[in-house]
């Protein structure tokens, strides 16, 4: 059909709804003082707000991408719009916290179902040497989502109040669908059977670890009823995280974590740098708001203009990083991308002070922006470039899984950091007590120092995130010609008979190759896509 020969129209389409859920990814940090405030919540209730939401999110993505290789990228993705833009309304009517809980939750499954068909889309529509050019336009949009949250969300909270960083969804979602609907082309699918069973441990595995990390501080990593210990919940998750993937690689079945996958050193490396920007990216804006909000007594929307120059560079630079991909091996582009999010962090950290001058944190909030322009292009690009079409939802469902996971460990990590170092920097001081305090104009000079130092402490979290990042990625191994989704060539190896075509590893198809009816997958239209080397 004519939109299969006409994918770039196809990925904006896409890219509509996966800013709107990746911006619900950060959106409510600015917002959770407010929110504190408004619904007489603690500090851990409210991060339950953001955790659940990632949670919801998490665990279903590997059965979500499944979903669209058997029922079509396209159906799927709808439906989880429609799950996501009615749930978006629900959050912003909730009138207590529990409520609120339970609607991000819904709207957690809603981005879960959205979100692996966008990569499947771009994994299925366009030639290797074209995903580059497309994965730069993915990532630019999630880097730039997942800045903008902060700041959109400040706008809002003022603005409106907090109930909008939610209602805005509506009109965006309803966008989203019609064009959704009209540009993004039914693509063929492909059976597959479900593992319940892998689902089971791994939602059980993961909200058991999750759990007994964010509440650790709120039951003084102890006893939380009888013989339920906060340890013996993370002993727990991490038992049964195990055993899932010991059920992945022994089911006789069709396993819910394709572990040949992970045969391809560059699809193996890019999940874990994923994560841990996942993670970094999280942990990163809270400590940030709770400073410029309660310590320094900014208004959500001076907080989030702090965020301004982030934003802006990463969307200038991000493009770019995206053609760059395709012409330079793309672990040096991570690597430096890393680093330089990484001495950012760092030393926004360091000047973090009860008097610092604020124009000074906007240098390093331009520098991080820059460093993040150049994670997300080049891990999208090495994860998904070599993926046969028989194997796009599944692939691209792993990397979203890996990413959000992260995304859940650093919310509930951040949230036992911030409660830790509060509780050592400032004894008996309650949160809400500091909230209320900072929204009149600051906190009182005892226990300004206190709070501030914690913030501090707590920006080192997502520092070593990256920094580790940066250790990951120099292990890529060197890109391969890439002629067809199942044809590759060793650089300098027949290139002249593959027509020059850029370069990448196609070694995700050792654990089975291109199916038949991947090799006669239409490449987008895009001419000479078909020719192979023999």
């Amino acid at each position: 059909m004519e939109t299969q020969r006409r994918p770039w129209p196809a990925l904006w389409a896409l890219v509509i709804g996966f800013f709107m859920i990746l911006v619900d990814s950060t959106i409510v940090s600015i917002a959770n003082p407010a929110i504190l405030r408004d619904l007489d919540a603690d500090i851990t209730s409210v991060l339950w707000a953001t955790s659940a939401y990632l949670l919801a999110y998490a665990v279903p993505l590997l059965i979500t991408g499944r979903l669209g290789d058997r029922f079509g990228p396209k159906r799927v993705y709808m439906i989880g719009l429609v799950v996501f833009t009615l749930a978006s309304l629900w959050c912003g009517f909730s009138g207590d916290i529990t409520m609120l809980i339970a609607a991000r939750a819904v709207q957690g499954l809603g981005a879960a179902l959205m979100t692996p068909q966008t990569m499947a889309v771009i994994t299925r529509i366009f030639p290797p040497n074209q995903r580059g050019a497309a994965m730069g336009l993915w990532g630019a949009v999630a880097g730039v989502a997942t800045l903008v949250g902060p700041i959109l969300g400040g706008v809002l909270v003022d603005s409106l109040g907090w109930e909008w960083i939610f209602f805005v969804n509506v009109p965006v979602g309803v966008i989203a669908f019609v064009l959704a609907w009209r540009l993004v082309p039914n693509l063929e699918t492909h059976s597959h059977r479900f593992d319940w069973l892998g689902v089971a441990l791994s939602a059980i595995g993961m909200f058991l670890l999750v759990f007994g990390i964010q509440e650790g501080e709120t039951y003084d990593w102890g006893t939380i009823v009888g013989p339920i210990t906060v340890w013996g919940l993370i002993v727990s998750g991490v038992v049964v995280l195990v055993a899932f993937v010991v059920w992945q690689r022994f089911n006789p079945a069709e396993p819910l974590l394709p572990l040949g996958l992970f045969r391809d050193r560059n699809f193996s490396l890019s999940n874990v740098a994923i994560s841990l920007v996942g993670f970094g990216i999280v942990a990163m804006p809270l400590p940030l708001a709770f400073y410029y909000q309660v310590a320094r007594g900014l208004t959500p929307t001076q907080a989030a203009l702090m965020l301004v120059p982030m934003a802006l560079v990463t969307g200038v630079a991000a493009p770019f990083v995206g053609r760059l991909i395709d012409r330079v091996d793309p672990k040096w582009i991570a690597f430096s991308g890393f680093v330089v999010t990484a001495l950012s962090l760092w030393w926004t950290a360091s000047l973090i002070t009860p008097d610092q001058e604020l124009w000074v944190l906007l240098i390093p909030s331009g520098l991080l922006g820059l460093g993040l322009s150049g994670i997300w292009a080049p891990l999208a690009s090495s994860a998904t470039r070599n993926l046969p079409p028989a194997q796009a939802g599944a692939g691209s469902g792993v990397y979203n899984t890996t990413r959000q996971v992260g995304a859940v460990l650093g919310s509930a990590a951040i949230a036992a950091l911030l409660n830790a170092r509060l509780a050592a920097e400032l004894p008996g001081f309650d949160t809400r007590a500091a909230e209320q305090a900072g929204g009149t104009g600051g906190l009182p000079p005892q226990v300004l120092d206190g709070f501030t130092a914690a913030m501090s402490q707590s920006m080192w979290l997502p520092a070593l995130g990256f920094a580790v990042g940066a250790i990951v990625v120099p292990f890529y191994a060197k890109p391969k010609v890439t002629v067809d989704w199942g044809a590759a060539v060793r650089s300098g190896e027949a290139v002249g008979e593959a027509v020059g075509e850029p370069v990448a590893d196609a070694a995700g198809d050792s654990s089975g190759g291109a199916s038949a009816e991947g090799a006669n997958e239409p490449a987008g239209g895009a001419p000479g896509s078909r020719r192979r080397v023999e």
